[in-house]
């Protein structure tokens, strides 16, 4: 969720002031500058995402998942898991399925068979006390991890033609906009996406996994 929630008139200052904080990271700057021009994609934009159709693009991250050979159930996670150790379940908005195959690409191999991979129970797993049993990592490891799928996720949205910057706000990527910090934060995980080979030289996100 949206720590603070957004002006949607700030929105096009917010956007300038976090670009310019990109001026020397020119790699970074077009990948942001490619995740903002998705504002084009929901012009009706607005902090409570009103008037957006959040499941218009699920069937695009379906079919990314099958190209990858991830298995899918068109089911709610919340009858059980987003990830069950053998599919995503689909039947949440576009970013959510998006974020899940992010999550199944930086998994280690033996964490893709445990629920939610490892990580406890995600937004919206419905068996939490079972996700969270299966917990096997440490703060720090789930931390990196959800940072590295929310920004992987986003990526894969804006090369789908959807609007990621919704997700990258929601996703509490603009907090603190006009801080140095949260654009050295972007670009440390566009880089260790790239050190992991799922985001190209350019920064476009990769199959790998």
């Amino acid at each position: 969720m949206i720590l603070t929630p957004l002006d949607v008139a700030a929105l096009p200052h917010i956007l300038d002031t976090f670009d310019q904080g990109l001026a020397d990271e020119p790699v970074a700057r077009a990948v942001f500058r490619r995740i903002a021009a998705t504002k084009a994609f929901c012009p009706d934009f607005t902090p409570d995402l009103k008037n957006i159709d959040l499941h218009r693009g699920r069937d695009k991250a379906i079919a990314l998942a099958g190209r990858m050979g991830i298995p899918t159930r068109d089911e709610d996670p919340a009858v059980a898991y987003s990830w069950d150790g053998a599919v995503i379940r689909t039947r949440s908005e576009t970013s959510v399925v998006f974020h899940e195959i992010a999550h199944w690409q930086i998994a280690p191999a033996e964490r893709r068979a445990l629920r939610d991979f490892g990580l406890g129970a995600g937004p919206e797993t419905g068996e939490i006390a079972s996700a969270n049993a299966a917990a096997c990592v440490d703060f720090a490891t789930k931390e990196e991890e959800e940072n590295l799928a929310s920004l992987l996720g986003i990526l894969w949205e804006a090369a789908h033609d959807e609007p990621a910057i919704l997700a990258f706000a929601e996703q509490n990527w603009l907090e603190l906009y006009d801080r140095p910090h949260t654009q050295r934060h972007f670009v440390a995980c566009l880089a260790a996406l790239q050190a992991r080979g799922l985001v190209d030289a350019s920064g476009h996100p990769l199959a790998g996994g």
